[in-house]
Order: C-alpha cells, then structure tokens, then sequence
C-alpha cells in the first residue's frame, strides 16, 4: 500500500470511529426533570436519580430546568452524598451544552468540560459555573445565590 493511500485509510477510520462513538454516547439514556425553586435554592428530590423506583441503581447525571432560567444545570452524582451542579453554558461564547455521560459538549464550538465543570477542551480557557449543591431529608438543594 502507497504512503496516499495508507494516509487515506487512517483518516477515514479515525473519523468513522469517532462518528460511532458520539452515536453510542448519544444514546446513553438521561433524564431531564424540573426543579423547584424555594428561595434561593433549585431543589429536586434525590429518588430522582434512581433509573427505576424500585431499583437500587443510579443514573450517574441529571439535566435540571426550571422555566425562570435561560440554561439548564447539569448534575452529576459522585455518590450517595456527593453531587456537582454547572451551569450548561459554554464559558466561551455562551452557547447551550449537551450532556454525554460524563462530559460537556458545545455544539458551537467543540469545547468540552468534565463532570466537574473543568475545561478540556478549547476553545473556551475559563471553568462552567458551579453552584454548591447538599443533600437535606432526601431532596438537593442547589445553591443559585453564588
């Protein structure tokens, strides 16, 4: 095989299993629920992340909205009493980012960020917005009044 043609084959099967990947990710099950908002806390209950109500397994995310906000929030779930919350906001033009497991994405773009709001991927340099999130009588409290 020539150096073209070789060059040809790799590029073709670095973008054809780079297509492949984000389908399957795109198929990864999420849920998006709406949040109560009582003061200055988005309030969910925690049984919002079981997959089933009557199973012991967890969704790892959850898109929370709430009709008075432009963006939604993203929560991840570290463990029964460790959650993150970012606003899905791409720090770099502002664009809506969708979730994929454990990553953010910007369609804009292409930057991308962690489960914890951490850039990376650019073009965007500065983190998501985060708010601290704590667990009181089984519902999250996330603070917006950050």
């Amino acid at each position: 095989m020539n150096r073209k043609k070789f060059i040809k084959h790799c590029v073709f099967a670095c973008l054809s299993s780079s297509t492949a990947l984000a389908i399957l990710q795109s198929c990864e099950a999420h849920k998006t629920i709406l949040g109560e908002l009582e003061g200055s806390d988005l309030t969910i209950p925690v049984e919002s992340f079981l997959t089933k109500k009557s199973s012991n397994t967890y969704q790892k995310y959850l898109i929370v909205e709430h009709p008075t906000f432009k963006f939604p929030i993203y929560v991840f779930r570290f463990s029964e009493n460790r959650y993150k919350a970012s606003l899905m906001q791409c720090t770099h033009q502002g664009a809506e980012l969708q979730a994929f497991g454990d990553v953010l994405h910007c369609p804009a773009h292409g930057s991308e960020f962690d489960n914890q709001g951490r850039v990376q991927n650019g073009p965007a340099i500065d983190n998501l917005r985060s708010f601290p999130v704590r667990v009181v009588n089984n519902q999250l409290k996330i603070s917006l009044n950050v």
